[in-house]
């Protein structure tokens, strides 16, 4: 009598009864994915996944809680699980004077907004999305942060604030903030007064006014040279006004070996190269 041998291999399935046994399992998982995924929609949709409160952190100093009530609440939707985050970002970023917002979950029915707000550092009077920002169009204040970016905001907000005016070409508000910036430190340490408007035309060439009402003309080049000729300029422009007890009424620095200086009844030229002359103006 044969004896059974245990290494023998057990004669192969016929493909049709694999095929069978494949299918099977194929559907086997495809019932348990759905169990499962109709189990998390049963779970989602619990009361004791309702968001029950909202926190809201970081900078408020310009928004009330009824303000990003009306603002936010209304765009939000879903529960703590069914939330979409980035919608939520969103319609918080929509509130005025909101510059970003952070969403997180907190476990299991809280949701915490951090929230960064616009810190004005001037009004923007320049070119939006091709538009002139001073036309009628334009109902809200521009103001430009301390990021360099152009927002709207109320008038109101911002009317017993004393923020200087940019005006420049689309795009160029980080680049005036920076130089305003530069140029007004200039002035409060040479010529005791602030800069109160800065231009910028779409040729290049800067312009400033002071807060006493005189206008400089910078004209064109990098911001290092426009400052250091702004600086040289300041640095003798008020030992000369002065002299003649008068205030700056306008300055031009576009000439190249000196600049152009009227005061107020007085008009001079002042040269590297000729002594100061001056002469009545009519």
């Amino acid at each position: 009598m044969a004896r059974h041998n245990p290494h023998t291999a057990s004669p192969a399935l016929p493909a049709d009864i694999r095929v069978m046994n494949g299918m099977a399992l194929a559907l086997l998982g495809l019932l348990l994915l759905m169990a499962l995924g109709a189990g998390v929609l049963w779970l989602a949709r619990q009361p004791m996944f309702s968001i029950r409160a909202i926190h809201i952190e970081g900078d408020v100093n310009r928004n009330s809680a009824a303000s990003l009530r009306a603002n936010a609440l209304p765009r939000l939707s879903g529960n703590f699980l069914s939330m979409n985050l980035q919608v939520a970002r969103e319609a918080f970023e929509s509130v005025p004077w909101v510059r970003q917002a952070q969403v997180q979950r907190i476990w299991p029915n809280q949701i915490k907004v951090t929230l960064q707000e616009h810190q004005p550092t001037a009004l923007w009077q320049g070119k939006v999305d091709g538009a002139d920002a001073s036309s009628e169009a334009v109902r809200e204040a521009l103001l430009v942060n301390s990021f360099g970016e152009v927002f709207q905001a109320n008038v109101g907000d911002v009317e017993d604030e004393d923020l200087p005016t940019l005006s420049g070409p689309q795009g160029s508000a980080q680049r005036m903030l920076q130089m305003w910036q530069a140029l007004n430190a200039i002035s409060q340490q040479r010529l005791s007064e602030a800069v109160t408007r800065l231009d910028l035309s779409g040729r290049g060439s800067w312009r400033l006014t002071l807060e006493k009402g005189g206008v400089v003309e910078l004209g064109r080049g990098e911001a290092a040279e426009v400052q250091a000729r702004f600086q040289e300029f300041a640095s003798s422009s008020k030992v000369i006004a002065a002299r003649y007890h008068a205030e700056l009424v306008s300055a031009d620095l576009r000439h190249e070996l000196g600049y152009a200086l009227r005061l107020s009844g007085v008009s001079t030229q002042l040269s590297t190269q000729k002594p100061l002359t001056a002469k009545k103006s009519n």
